[in-house]
C-alpha cells in the first residue's frame, strides 16, 4: 500500500472517532510503524509500505481510536528542547509545565551552582531540562513509582546528565537527605471528584498517581510545602505548578509554612499556573 493511501484511510478512521488531530496523529503513528521521521511521511507520498509495517500501523491506529494518547503509542514526547522517552507509567509532559523550567533558568541566570529537588519527577522532563541547560547544577529526583524512575534514568543517560543527578524512590515527607537551594514540583492537584470530568484520554490512560490531589486537590501540595520548609536553605526557593483556581489557598499554605510569595506566573491560556516563593 502507498503511504498516501494509508494516511488517508487512517485519518478518516480517527475522524470518525472524533479525534481532532487525526491527520497529524496518523502521520506520527505511521512514522513509528515504518521507523522514519515525520518529514519522510510528508515528503514521500508514493512510498510503498511493507506488509508487516502496514499491519503494525493499523494496530496503532486501532489503539489511537480507543483514545490512547499518541505519546504513549510512540513512546516519546518533546519537552523544552529535547525528546523524552515516556510510557503509560508517567504523566505526559505538557507545554504549560515548560513555564517552570523557564522561570528557574531566569531566576538562577547568574548562579553557577545550585542543588535542587524535583518532587514527583516522572519522566524527568523538568529535572533533566534544567541540568542540561546548567552544567554545574546538581539535581535530585523523587518519585513513588519505580517505573517512572527507570524512565527518568534512561532519559538522563540519553541527555548525558546522569553524573549530576540522584534518584530516590520515596515520598517527599519521608525524605531527609541534605539541604537545598530550590525545590520544584508539578504535584497531583486535581480533586478526586473532578477526575471524571477530565478528558478521557487523560483519565483513562494517564497514571492516577500523577493526577489525584485528594479531596480538595491540595493533599500533595500541602505535603510538598510542609517538607520543603525543612529541606530548603534559608533564602532558597520553592516553585510549584498549581491548578488555575488554587492560587489563594496555596499562598495561604506557603505563608503558614514560613514562605513569602515572590510571584504567580500565568500559563499560555492566561490561567494561574506557577507560584514562586522563598523560605524565610
Amino acid at each position: 500500500m502507498k503511504l498516501i493511501r494509508a494516511i488517508s484511510i487512517a485519518t478518516k478512521e480517527l475522524q470518525k472517532k472524533g479525534i481532532k488531530s487525526a491527520l497529524l496523529d496518523s502521520e506520527l503513528l505511521l512514522s513509528k510503524a515504518i521507523n522514519k521521521e515525520r518529514e519522510f511521511i510528508i515528503l514521500n507520498s508514493s512510498y510503498n509500505i511493507h506488509k508487516n509495517n502496514i499491519n503494525d500501523f493499523w494496530k496503532l491506529i486501532h489503539q489511537r481510536s480507543t483514545g490512547k494518547p499518541v505519546a504513549y503509542l510512540t513512546g516519546k514526547k518533546f519537552f523544552w528542547k529535547h525528546e523524552f522517552k515516556i510510557n503509560d507509567k508517567v504523566l505526559i509532559p505538557r507545554p504549560d509545565t515548560e513555564i517552570l523550567v523557564e522561570q528557574i533558568l531566569h531566576l538562577y541566570r547568574n548562579k553557577k551552582k545550585i542543588s535542587f529537588i524535583d518532587v514527583g519527577t516522572g519522566s524527568g522532563c523538568i529535572l533533566l531540562s534544567i541540568l542540561k541547560e546548567r552544567k554545574d547544577f546538581k539535581g535530585t529526583g523523587l518519585d513513588l513509582s519505580s517505573n517512572a524512575l527507570k524512565i527518568c534514568d534512561y532519559n538522563a543517560e540519553k541527555l548525558r546528565v546522569k553524573n549530576r543527578m540522584k534518584l530516590f524512590k520515596t515520598d517527599i515527607d519521608k525524605f531527609d537527605v541534605g539541604k537545598y537551594d530550590l525545590v520544584i514540583s508539578n504535584p497531583p492537584y486535581i480533586k478526586n471528584s473532578d477526575l471524571k470530568y477530565l478528558d478521557k484520554e487523560v483519565v483513562n490512560f494517564e497514571p492516577r498517581l500523577a493526577l489525584d490531589g485528594g479531596i480538595d486537590g491540595l493533599s500533595e501540595i500541602r505535603k510538598v510545602i510542609k517538607k520543603s520548609s525543612e529541606l530548603i536553605k534559608r533564602g532558597g526557593k520553592l516553585i510549584l505548578e498549581i491548578a488555575f483556581d488554587q492560587r489563594e489557598k496555596v499562598k495561604k499554605l506557603l505563608r503558614n509554612n514560613n514562605f513569602y510569595i515572590n510571584s504567580v506566573v500565568k500559563d499560555l491560556a492566561k490561567n494561574d499556573r506557577c507560584i514562586i516563593s522563598t523560605r524565610k
